[in-house]
């Protein structure tokens, strides 16, 4: 049987960011230096197949610190922790690693500062993402507002609207938070923003690989989990961008290939905490059931590499 024509183009930037690489290097280089098993608190990165891969090599991994004896030691994922979980692990005397994304922590040292200066802070992000709490949990009850959409920025009451400054998560869809920020300034003129923005440039890069892609496919796939703010956001763009049908899937098995039928073109991008390797296995899934040829896309190049925290150069 002949098998119909398809050309998958690639998105590049895709997948791990740098962040991310971190984050699973220092779970990699904990349980070499102290052996399993390891305590980490929250995934490590949104990503099941990642997760999985950690567990068996010896990560036990907890909601809550609570979960975690004080005889081993634990980490902190990529997203970042309240300010109460370190000093809580202190308090417990515990061995413990934070693998807080550096550039979250950027946004972190932002918030202190403002509140140092007597700013009360506006945070645009998702309630109850892990990042999102925190963020706020940076900072004592009632310095942090929480705003998701332009509607809630209408909503706020501050304390006063001459000493506010605003930061955002750092996975959001770069075009919605900009309609954000605009109804913040209209509504607080006075209102200070970082010095850069606080969306990172993995995130930004992804999105607009995928903008460049959206309107020349059919349909388009990111590779990434339900719980990964920046693979859903990756969704949405594309959709904006012109793009019929976009949909995540966490991995080969997950794609829609009723969905899928008559098609010429399809586009291929992962979320920042999806592995190359899943992306492979998407691709050799079209490859089984079409003639395909593949074509990257790449609107930007990345080679940013964060350090591992000392504790873990340093042999035991």
């Amino acid at each position: 049987m002949t098998r119909s024509p398809l050309t998958l183009y690639l998105a590049a930037p895709r997948g791990f960011c740098a962040g991310v690489d971190r984050a699973i290097k220092i779970v990699e280089m904990a349980l070499e230096k102290w052996g399993a098993p390891v305590y980490v608190r929250h995934e490590i990165v949104h990503n099941k197949f990642v997760v999985d891969g950690l567990r068996e090599k010896g990560a036990v991994f907890v909601e809550e610190l609570d979960e975690a004896p004080t005889d081993r030691p634990v980490i902190f994922s990529a997203h970042g922790v309240p300010k109460s979980v370190p000093a809580e692990a202190q308090r417990r005397e515990m061995i413990y690693v934070d693998a807080t994304c550096p550039l979250v922590s950027k946004v972190h040292i932002e918030a202190e500062r403002h509140a140092q200066n007597g700013l009360q802070i506006v945070m645009i992000g998702h309630r109850g993402h892990p990042e999102t709490i925190g963020t706020m949990g940076q900072l004592p009850e009632g310095e942090v507002l929480l705003v998701e959409t332009v509607e809630d920025v209408s909503a706020l009451e501050v304390r006063d609207a001459e000493r506010l400054a605003f930061v955002t998560q750092t996975t959001l869809s770069v075009d919605d938070t900009a309609g954000i920020v605009a109804a913040l300034k209209t509504r607080f003129p006075a209102i200070v923003g970082p010095h850069k923005e606080d969306i990172c440039y993995a995130t930004t890069n992804r999105q607009e690989a995928v903008k460049a892609i959206a309107p020349k496919v059919d349909a388009l796939l990111v590779v990434g989990a339900p719980n990964s703010s920046n693979s859903k956001r990756l969704v949405e763009v594309a959709a904006k961008a012109g793009c019929g049908y976009a949909q995540l899937v966490q991995r080969a098995t997950d794609i829609d290939w009723r969905a899928l039928d008559g098609i010429g073109s399809v586009g291929i991008t992962a979320g920042a905490s999806a592995p190359e390797s899943l992306v492979k296995e998407v691709i050799d899934a079209f490859s089984e059931r079409y003639d395909v040829t593949v074509e990257t896309v790449e609107t930007a190049t990345e080679n940013v590499e964060f350090k591992v925290p000392r504790v873990l150069r340093v042999p035991a």
